[in-house]
């Protein structure tokens, strides 16, 4: 479960790399990058595709042409602990798997090697500027007592 710390942890940062981003308008990982871009800067990850939103798109972590504040997963669950590892060797330590990408391998090996993990949440719960139903879920979330404490 998710912590409350690890939630502020993850948002004090300003840059993140999104793994799984896509510019399939259809997909959340392209819906998530346009609503995110609006107040923190993104770099996308994705080796299918050059560019997403406009940005130019990295093949993977590595590849990324500057550090990272965290890295936001929006792969499936199969990937999910290869892109933590990933993750680790390029030496960044906040991760959010967004609800649907998270396994426990993943999750386990991030609390073994010292990384702050956010797993099943929905970042556009918490995120700076986003459209109203996504506040909206959250103060229900908090009327119902569903929000890390």
């Amino acid at each position: 479960m998710a912590t409350k710390a690890a939630v502020d942890d993850f948002l004090s940062g300003r840059t993140w790399a999104v793994v799984g981003a896509s510019r399939d308008p259809k997909k959340f990982g392209s819906a998530a990058y346009r609503e995110l871009k609006k107040t923190y800067r993104l770099i996308p990850v994705n080796p299918k595709t050059e560019t997403v939103g406009g940005d130019r798109c990295y093949p993977s972590l590595q590849a990324l042409p500057e550090p990272v504040d965290g890295v936001l997963i929006l792969v499936p669950p199969t990937q999910t602990e290869g892109v933590v590892r990933e993750a680790h060797a390029a030496g960044i330590r906040r991760v959010w798997m967004q609800q649907q990408t998270e396994s426990e391998a993943a999750i386990r090996y991030c609390q073994v090697n010292g990384m702050s993990v956010v797993q099943n949440e929905c970042i556009l719960m918490y995120a700076e500027k986003t459209a109203f139903y996504h506040k909206l879920h959250r103060w229900v979330w908090g009327v119902t007592g569903k929000l890390p404490k």
